[in-house]
């Protein structure tokens, strides 16, 4: 038999999480517009405000956090008639679906917000929001044009900014109407008088905060045209961070707020000491670097100079030829020791061998008178005359008697002679 299977089962959480899932996955519900009348309305200690919306037949219940509510210019009131914007999702812990809100407004500019959604689409759609027609700021204006009103705090904390930041720049102020039916005409009309006689780098167009009544004029569709249109670079300034006009998005820069804008068109000045300074020290280091090597580089290519100079080349050449003599007299000297040393021993051999140093150890030599030298008594006969050579002189003589000293062979012999 088959199991019977049946719906499935969820648990409190399990259901909620899905419909919470459901909720957010719907685009629809995450961008929702409601008009309604304001009731139970609290803020508590913490800055969140909780109330209802509800009209003639139903109520809905909506949170606004601290981080939006600080922007609301005044709390609304139980009964106001508002239009609120936000997106819908469940809280869990009691498992009912709330609208969170993010902008509160009495509901009497709904029909505004509807021609400024309408102006918005055609004009972006004409890529006048185009980012890659939005053009750089100068980095160092000269002349800044300003657009605002001549009374209004906006133009006064523009002149704070600048003189606090960068006191060198000159601002060129073309006053006009910021609010009111006739305040787009007169604002295009200030935008083109700097334009054509200005002589300005860079075009602020600011106004303080306000309502969204209060800053209609820079949602004209005129005064975005001029806007687009003008050669000169314009930052927008108009109303409170959270304040966005038609202004902001054609402009080629949006500032939150007035300040911000003159910020923006403006450098540093403390900030351009401080970089001045630590490229002053960097290029000083650069240039001790620099020095130094070429300091040194001098060096060598003065020693390299001196080195292949004629006169260095000459002293060497002096140099060497000194060297030579000192060797060759060394030479010489050496040669010259070594001839009379072995002189020297010639002579000494020679004064060996001389026959009158043999005389003057006593000897004599006989000599015939013919000059030959008698060294063995078989190489005379008796009677012969003889000459005798003594130390001091020379004796004749004649031979009278030969008598020869006889060895062991002499005597051999004799003995065989007489036998």
């Amino acid at each position: 038999m088959a199991a019977v299977v049946g719906p499935r089962t969820w648990t409190v959480s399990e259901l909620t999480a899905h419909i919470k899932g459901l909720l957010l996955n719907d685009a629809p519900l995450r961008d929702v517009w409601v008009e309604g009348e304001i009731s139970n309305f609290v803020q508590y200690t913490s800055g969140h405000c909780y109330f209802s919306l509800k009209d003639a037949h139903a109520t809905l219940q909506c949170v606004m956090w601290k981080s939006h509510a600080v922007w609301l210019p005044e709390l609304p009131q139980d009964g106001q008639h508002v239009l609120v914007h936000g997106h819908i999702d469940v809280y869990g812990p009691k498992g009912t679906y709330q609208l969170y809100v993010d902008f509160l407004q009495p509901a009497g500019v709904g029909d505004l917000y509807a021609q400024f959604e309408a102006l918005k689409a055609k004009l972006e759609a004409e890529g006048l929001f185009a980012p890659e027609r939005k053009r750089p700021l100068p980095r160092w204006p000269q002349r800044i044009g300003v657009v605002t009103s001549p009374d209004g705090a906006a133009l006064r904390d523009i002149v704070r900014v600048i003189r606090s930041r960068y006191a060198g720049v000159e601002l060129v102020l073309s006053p006009t109407l910021v609010q009111g039916a006739e305040a787009p005409a007169r604002i295009v009309a200030a935008l083109t008088a700097l334009i054509e006689h200005g002589n300005v780098d860079v075009i602020l167009i600011a106004r303080g905060g306000g309502s969204l009544e209060d800053l209609w004029a820079f949602n004209d569709e005129q005064v975005a045209r001029a806007i687009a249109a003008s050669p000169i670079p314009v930052v927008s300034g108009v109303g409170h961070e959270t304040d966005f006009t038609i202004a902001d998005f054609v402009a080629d820069l949006r500032a939150p707020t007035p300040s911000a804008a003159a910020m923006a068109v403006v450098p540093d000045g403390q900030e351009l000491r401080r970089q001045l300074q630590e490229y002053r020290h960097r290029l000083t280091q650069h240039l001790q670097t620099l020095l130094l090597a070429k300091r040194r580089q001098l060096q060598e290519e003065h020693r390299a100079l001196r080195m292949h100079h004629p006169q260095s080349q000459l002293n060497a050449a002096r140099q060497r030829v000194d060297e030579w003599h000192r060797r060759m007299i060394l030479s010489f000297a050496h040669t010259l020791t070594l001839a009379r040393t072995r002189v020297t021993a010639l002579a000494e051999r020679l004064h060996a061998l001389n026959p009158r140093a043999v005389l003057q150890r006593g000897y004599a030599i006989v000599q015939h008178t013919d000059g030959r030298i008698i060294s063995s008594v078989t190489h005379i006969q008796v009677g012969e005359h003889l000459y005798v050579f003594l130390q001091d002189g020379r004796l004749e003589a004649w031979v009278v008697d030969r008598r020869r000293e006889l060895g062991k062979e002499d005597t051999g012999q004799r003995r065989r002679t007489n036998t």
